[in-house]
């Protein structure tokens, strides 16, 4: 299952909440990665985002928690207007809180997005040999995600390919190809030794910065055009 909850608000919409978080990783001494407060929420809202589009809703709302300090907030927020910005989403408005009172020795955030669901829209397919597979952008994770950035799927391709009809989108995360890929179907459960690609399929790919399709085989030669060096096609012996 997704890393989403889903809540009925009546009989044609269902409520759908995405989270992630971030710890260590910022612009404080003590930080293990040194990046700007706008990178991390950027690729926090990525994470979250992806999850909550993936699982057929659009985003409404964005809730920040701030743990990196007071004068941090106005960085951080600008990161998360570049994701909207990026899925066309700009007047989707942004909340939260800061811790105030007590100084973190590391940066940390936790970001929600919340999105609205057509209860009609069936995102969930069942396994079989007819479909075909690809990994659309890099597994990457840590300092890999700045220093290899052109290997990251960028969010517009990401809503390009969601807004396909009949495809199966599936944002991987920290446990790796392999892990998520079993998370997508009930009825098969799948093997490293079953895959066949050129990808690490156990690597973490951090803040989502590859995701897996599943599609029918006449849609391939479009989901190419759009996807072009982010493609890696794989195989299900």
């Amino acid at each position: 299952m997704r890393d989403i909850i889903s809540i009925p608000l009546n009989s044609e919409e269902s409520l759908i909440i995405a989270s992630d978080n971030s710890g260590g990783i910022g612009m404080k001494p003590a930080d293990h990665v040194q990046v700007s407060y706008e990178t991390i929420t950027y690729y926090s809202f990525r994470v979250a985002a992806m999850e909550c589009i993936a699982a057929g809703a659009v985003p409404f709302s964005v809730v920040l928690h701030n743990f990196c300090g007071v004068h941090s907030w106005s960085e951080l927020v600008i990161g998360i207007q570049k994701g909207l910005g990026e899925l066309n989403l700009e007047d989707v408005p942004i909340t939260g809180s800061t811790e105030s009172n007590f100084v973190l020795q590391q940066s940390a955030i936790g970001l929600v997005v919340m999105g609205k669901k057509q209860l009609l829209k069936v995102s969930e397919k069942i396994f079989s040999n007819d479909l075909m597979f690809a990994v659309i952008g890099s597994p990457l994770v840590g300092n890999e995600v700045i220093d290899h950035a052109d290997q990251v799927v960028p969010l517009s391709m990401f809503r390009e390919v969601s807004n396909l009809e009949e495809v199966m989108v599936w944002p991987v995360g920290s446990k790796g190809i392999l892990y998520e890929l079993n998370q997508m179907f009930t009825n098969i459960e799948f093997s490293e030794e079953m895959l066949r690609t050129n990808l690490d399929v156990l690597k973490s790919s951090g803040p989502a910065t590859c995701f897996i399709i599943a599609f029918e085989r006449f849609q391939e030669e479009a989901i190419k055009n759009i996807a072009a060096g982010y493609y890696h096609p794989f195989i299900i012996n």
